[in-house]
């Protein structure tokens, strides 16, 4: 180390900066580590060997009038990340032109001085720091080469400019296309950095980068160079800290250490067998750098992976940068736990939402939604407090999420995160169980009227034809009011005793059902044949209506030919040219003014609509004339409808055969009759939902038509990255934050990045559930059965609705559905999904059209392939590839 009152700092430097001049406001200049590396020296009690950036200006100034170079980064710049083999020529001969560029005489010399104020003996490690690293939402760790151990002015201009090509390895260049980074526009500075000969070395994260636990603090260490660790020569020791305590230590077996050599590079080097099982830091050590790397992170106000060296007891801190894939922690206020479950894997849409589409949501929710990565979660902590509590939100995890109770009874089992209270100190239930409930309790849930759900239908569209005419008549801050209020209202309808006594009777009758004719007949899940083609499900209607939408159409074929070449949403402008263009435009108008406010994604309210984006459909219009003949909708319907009502006379035949089989077939009758009477309406209160959503979402962009014409707002979406109360704010005052719209555009794509987990900790720690699945044949994967039977077909793995290509008794595998999926259903016969429960809305829909289906399969889309042959067991809740 040179000590400080030695330097000879260059403060006037263009081409080279003293860490000690630097910090996070020079990123542009000396790159993110170097950046990092100055913070680092300003942080009291942390030891960074000396040094100095060389900056992007010397990088600039290098490379910026080369005519070769200039051509083959305009080469790269159309290349996507999948045309590797073009990407790995072009990196090559642009490395190769840049490492024969000759250093400029000012520059060489604006080093040499730097490098004056150290010993010629000193050796230092040469690591490139590019501007778009070790940044909070892309790490871009280890993209760039690192050299070690150069001695001399010659040695280290050499390996400054390798540093500089290595800015276009095939890896660096890669990632920057995926991340949407202008390799024109990516600078490299070189950090120039006294090596320090460490008897140890390693990683230090200050939260677990495995659970994401922001209190466990995860130390990797290794005796010798740490580079040897980074590269994977060398076995490591792993220690876990928490709170000044180790609470976990794996010693690895170290047989190889990688070591400096006197007069420059380094060399591996065999360990003693007696010193290979010896801890690489003794105790007082590890407790001693957990200290350092809090004060770190207190620093760089994150979570940070630290690289350190160990050298005459003494820990020097050779880099910083965040932790970039960490999920962020849902954020309540207060030092307290809690315990978070993603609404998302309830409402079958994991992927991000805008800041609009949260705040409406959370708007609408019966409790507090707490956000996190562009998503929501809701704190179940008070709920797992109480026996009662636990009991009846274990239960209703079962029915949506397996993986989210095996997560929670996790939780519950440790009994060193939530305390637990008396049932006389009771925090609030949040659902009451329905075990051992007879079919007299679940008959009384909701009377005896016949009529209940069509009056709960006609109720709710009454509310909504009332909400649109009255939205007619307002404008400005009035129809923020009156979403608000619309929205109080909604809420009490779907909480209304009337409404969840319907939904609650049908779960149970289903309960009920499989419970008893497993125990009387055993028969296993019974109410899936029984729920088939059930009446008052929206949803299943949904895919019947399209497959008629295919009928009016199957007709004509030169609007067949028409649609098979449409590329854009105004297609049925031009549709009235052809023959049977009028019939199909008032066919598919008739769908989308009933079905047209639904879309994949459809809770966010910024996700485009069917009647925003009708070509979504047509894919699917033209697979159902290909796929079915004419009627295909009614006898679908009417198939389904048979098999129930055959199964249903099957087990009433069986049951009077038993002791008291008249009251058996008695009580199995009138659960039957309920289930079929009222299973259905459980997919109408979602669909009366997204209609007002609708609803709002067309006054709001009124608003915003406005606003883009006043020159307030530049794009009409830029009002989705605003929440409710701040677009309100808008629409008032006329003023807008543009910076605060590109930020939010920019977290947006970092969120898109990241997988949410089911069930987050206040701590950030992650917990995962595992299925409890006896006898699971070899190689199966394990998930959810939802819906029985079991099939094989060709695994079609879908991603987005949109490129969906299906051909009848296809198996749809897909990370989740929501109803808008439901099209789809009609033409495949089996269904495998990464998320999902039983009353979620693909597994009804399953039920109701007979497919077998298994969801929760975890990573079900990686690790099926396209086009393999796969059996799907929707009875045991497994999938084989065959």
């Amino acid at each position: 180390m040179i000590p400080k009152n030695k330097l000879n700092t260059q403060n006037n430097s263009t081409y080279a900066i003293d860490f000690q001049q630097i910090d996070r406001t020079k990123l542009m200049t000396v790159g993110g580590k170097g950046a990092n590396l100055g913070e680092l020296c300003s942080i009291i009690g942390t030891q960074v060997p000396d040094g100095f950036c060389v900056t992007t200006q010397a990088y600039k100034k290098a490379t910026e009038d080369n005519q070769e170079l200039t051509r083959l980064l305009d080469e790269l710049r159309h290349l996507k990340a999948e045309d590797r083999v073009n990407i790995s020529a072009i990196s090559a001969k642009i490395r190769s032109v840049i490492e024969t560029i000759p250093i400029a005489d000012d520059l060489a010399e604006d080093i040499a001085a730097h490098l004056a104020r150290f010993d010629k003996k000193d050796a230092f490690a040469v690591r490139s720091s590019a501007t778009a690293e070790d940044l909070p939402t892309a790490s871009f760790a280890g993209q760039q080469d690192t050299y070690l151990n150069i001695i001399g002015k010659e040695e280290v201009l050499k390996h400054i400019s390798k540093c500089w090509a290595s800015l276009f390895t095939d890896r660096a260049v890669i990632y920057r296309i995926q991340n949407g980074f202008d390799q024109r526009k990516v600078y490299l500075a070189v950090v120039v950095q006294q090596m320090i000969f460490p008897q140890a070395a390693g990683i230090l994260f200050t939260a677990d980068p495995i659970t994401g636990n922001r209190k466990v603090l995860s130390i990797d260490a290794s005796f010798g160079l740490g580079e040897a660790m980074v590269s994977g020569l060398v076995n490591t020791d792993l220690y876990k800290v928490s709170n000044g305590q180790i609470i976990d230590k794996k010693i690895s077996a170290k047989k190889l250490a990688i070591y400096a050599l006197k007069e420059g590079g380094t060399q591996e080097q065999e360990i003693e067998p007696e010193q290979q099982n010896r801890q690489a830091l003794t105790d007082e050590q590890i407790i001693r750098l957990e200290r350092i790397g809090k004060s770190i992170e207190a620093h760089f106000g994150c979570p940070q992976d630290i690289e350190w060296c160990l050298a005459s007891d003494t820990f020097y801190i050779v880099q910083s940068r965040p932790i970039t894939t960490l999920y962020p922690v849902p954020e309540s206020g207060d030092q307290e736990n809690h315990v978070y479950i993603s609404v998302g894997h309830q409402q079958m849409m994991t992927h991000p939402m805008k800041p609009l589409g949260l705040s409406l949501w959370q708007l609408r929710a019966a409790r507090p939604m707490f956000k996190a990565g562009g998503r929501l979660f809701v704190d179940v902590a008070d709920g797992l407090a109480t026996p009662a509590g636990r009991e009846g939100l274990l239960d209703a995890m079962g029915q949506h999420d397996p993986l989210i109770k095996d997560a929670l009874l996790t939780i519950i089992e440790r009994g060193d995160f939530i305390k637990s209270l008396p049932n006389d100190e009771q925090a609030p239930v949040l659902v009451k169980s329905n075990k051992g409930m007879s079919s007299a309790d679940i008959l009384a849930q909701v009377g005896n009227d016949p009529a209940i759900v069509s009056d709960l239908i006609k109720d709710s569209e009454t509310s909504v034809a009332a909400l649109k005419q009255n939205m007619q008549t307002k404008s400005g801050s009035d129809v923020f009011d009156l979403i608000l209020e619309d929205i109080q209202q909604s809420k009490k309808m779907i909480f209304h005793a009337q409404h969840m006594g319907v939904i609650l009777a049908a779960m149970n009758a289903s309960t009920w059902l499989n419970t008893k004719m497993n125990e009387w007949l055993g028969e296993k899940n019974i109410a899936d044949i029984l729920s088939q083609s059930v009446s008052n499900n929206i949803t299943s209607e949904m895919g019947l209506d399209l497959l008629n939408v295919a009928d009016a159409i199957r007709p004509y074929p030169e609007v067949i030919n028409y649609l098979q070449q449409v590329k854009d949403d105004n297609f049925l402008d031009e549709l009235i040219k052809f023959d049977g263009g009028q019939e199909t435009r008032d066919a598919i108008d008739t769908y989308l003014n009933k079905y047209g406010m639904r879309c994949a994604g459809e809770i966010d309210i910024t996700k485009r609509r069917w009647s925003e984006k009708p070509l979504t459909l047509v894919p699917i219009i033209l697979n159902n004339i290909k796929n079915f003949e004419p009627g295909a909708g009614k006898r679908k319907f009417e198939q389904g409808r048979q098999e129930a009502l055959n199964k249903e006379q099957t087990l009433l035949d069986r049951l009077k055969q038993l002791p008291d089989g008249e009251q058996k077939a008695e009580e199995t009758k009138a659960m039957i009759d309920l289930l079929r009477d009222l299973a259905g309406y459980r997919e109408y209160p979602k669909y009366g939902i997204v209609n007002r959503f609708f609803v709002y979402k067309q006054a709001l962009l009124k608003e915003v038509e406005q606003l883009v014409q006043a020159n307030v707002i530049r794009d009409k979406e830029d009002a989705y990255y605003l929440t409710f109360e701040e677009l309100r704010e808008v629409v008032r005052t006329h003023k807008l934050d543009h910076e605060l719209i590109s930020k939010r555009k920019d977290e947006h794509k970092s969120f898109e990045k990241l997988s949410p987990p089911r069930v987050i900790t206040s701590d950030g720690e992650i917990i995962s559930g595992k299925y409890k699945h006896e006898d699971l044949p070899a190689g199966a994967i394990a998930g959810l059965a939802v819906s029985t039977g079991v099939i094989e077909g060709r695994a079609r793995v879908i991603l987005n609705m949109d490129d969906a290509d299906l051909e009848d008794g296809d198996v749809l595998v897909t990370p989740f559905t929501d109803p808008s999926w439901t099209p789809l259903f009609v033409s495949i016969k089996g269904l495998v999904t990464e998320v999902g429960g039983l009353m979620t809305h693909g597994a009804v829909i399953a039920r109701e059209y007979g497919l077998p289906a298994v969801v929760g399969v975890e990573n079900a889309t990686k690790l099926i392939k396209d086009g393999q042959r796969i059996r799907v067991n929707g009875t045991n809740g497994y999938v084989e590839i065959l």
